[in-house]
């Protein structure tokens, strides 16, 4: 089994950093994410053994994601808290006309590979044609699902 992970953990380390470093604009940040991710890895080894090896990489990408969702909403929480004082009861910033869950559920509702694809790109900062190869595949239907998934976003969201 750790013969496995290592050898998972050498191929995709810095791949999963850079990707990392894009979402979170910290480079320690990123490679504890990345380390959090490995360990997600071990713990639900019997899971991912039976996966090919793109399936892999697309479960760990998956996994940091949220782990980096979890982490984002932890931090949001605290400043959101820390921003009051003893019994005020008024909101001090005006919250957007959507909160960050119904973000999420509309990203995550999107059909078929859209939502992924919307999440590699957007939060992860990739390129359509690393989203390709990572998802297997042509750089331009990445680029058509992207459209596609803004296109979903905007009709859903005028509703």
């Amino acid at each position: 089994m750790y013969q496995e992970i290592t050898e998972l953990y050498e191929q995709l380390y810095n791949e999963l950093v850079r990707w990392c470093q894009n979402m979170t604009l910290d480079p320690y940040k990123a490679q504890e994410l990345v380390q959090e991710g490995f360990v997600k890895a071990i713990d639900h080894y019997d899971e991912i053994k039976e996966l090919e090896p793109n399936q892999r990489r697309a479960w760990l990408y998956r996994t940091i994601k949220n782990l980096f969702i979890d982490d984002y909403r932890k931090c949001k929480r605290e400043t959101l808290t820390d921003s009051f004082t003893e019994g005020q009861t008024q909101l001090m910033i005006q919250p957007d006309k959507y909160s960050e869950f119904e973000m999420i559920q509309l990203i995550n509702s999107l059909p078929g590979d859209e939502g992924k694809i919307f999440t590699m790109k957007y939060l992860g900062g990739m390129t359509s044609g690393q989203i390709g190869k990572i998802l297997d595949l042509p750089p331009g239907t990445v680029r058509s699902k992207l459209s596609d998934a803004r296109k979903h976003i905007k009709e859903r969201m005028t509703l």
